[in-house]
């Protein structure tokens, strides 16, 4: 048989137009439209890859003016800067860029924290003034901690910040902020620190039971607690509203020197549809600029 260029469905398009042409074989204008190929109708119209949102912590690079950062930070694909105050908190506008992450009231620490009642007075009466300034600023959460155990058994520590959670809830909620209450490891870091395993926040969080009280899960920490960081992600994402990163171990650059496989980690998060920041928290070892930089692109999975 010779060789020919024209499928069978092609032969009978040509054949049924032939048929309705008029005397002459003159075709008036725009009586037929050409078609695009089957192939091209039968597939579903192209969707724009979904990328993690990156950020950055501003602590790491407090060397650099604010102004700086984030220029750079534009350039590289960062899209926010985390773990701002109240005075840095307009900055990344000025590149585009948002505060992803604002601190809490200053009496608010690591070893101070929620899980003592009598520091929740003091907290509501904090955030009452500042949670509308935040809301003000389109920051869309606010760091809380846990606070040391001191002697406290757990039951008591997750109890008495679940208490003082659904104080300050009312007041997230209005502003339309999510409190992110910290995981961090005790073992290396923040020696006594109460939040030192998933278990710990999952209570206190499904006890309070709101989308503006959430995990910040802090992968560097939580990989020398329990590890099994992919599982944990996948198992209680409706249960995080942010994520930190860091290299294990030495809190370093987040690359093949390490036991964490960040792009696996970071194609894990996608694949829960998480919309929220992920904000890189490692130390550089070299040069910041340069190696922010470069694990930006490592994580763009």
């Amino acid at each position: 048989m010779p060789h020919t260029d024209l499928d069978r469905r092609s032969l009978f398009g040509l054949a049924a137009a032939a048929l309705t042409l008029p005397a002459g074989g003159r075709v008036p204008a725009g009586s037929i439209r050409p078609q695009p190929p089957q192939d091209q109708l039968d597939k579903p119209p192209k969707q724009e890859k979904k990328k993690l949102k990156q950020s950055v912590c501003r602590w790491i690079y407090g060397d650099i003016p604010l102004d700086e950062l984030c220029q750079q930070a534009a350039t590289m694909g960062l899209v926010a800067v985390d773990l701002l105050t109240a005075n840095e908190w307009m900055v990344p506008k000025k590149h585009g860029l948002v505060c992803s992450m604002a601190f809490g009231p200053k009496n608010m620490q690591i070893h101070h924290g929620l899980n003592r009642l009598e520091h929740h007075d003091e907290f509501v009466k904090d955030c009452e003034a500042m949670l509308p300034r935040i809301q003000e600023a389109g920051i869309p959460n606010m760091i809380v901690f846990s606070g040391n155990r001191g002697g406290q058994d757990d039951a008591t520590g997750i109890k008495n910040c679940t208490i003082g959670l659904q104080r300050l809830q009312p007041l997230a909620e209005k502003a339309g902020v999510t409190l992110c209450l910290e995981y961090l490891n005790s073992k290396v870091d923040h020696k006594d620190y109460a939040f030192d395993r998933m278990q710990y926040g999952l209570e206190v969080c499904k006890a309070v039971g709101s989308k503006h009280v959430k995990i910040l899960y802090d992968i560097y920490h939580a990989q020398i607690m329990e590890g099994d960081v992919i599982r944990t992600i996948k198992d209680n994402i409706d249960w995080i509203g942010h994520f930190h990163t860091g290299g294990v171990p030495g809190r370093h650059d987040i690359d093949d020197t390490q036991e964490l496989n960040y792009p696996a980690v970071c194609r894990a998060i996608l694949d829960t549809n998480y919309s929220g920041y992920v904000a890189h928290e490692f130390v550089p070892k070299k040069d910041k600029l340069a190696t922010l930089a470069r694990c930006v692109k490592l994580c763009d999975v």
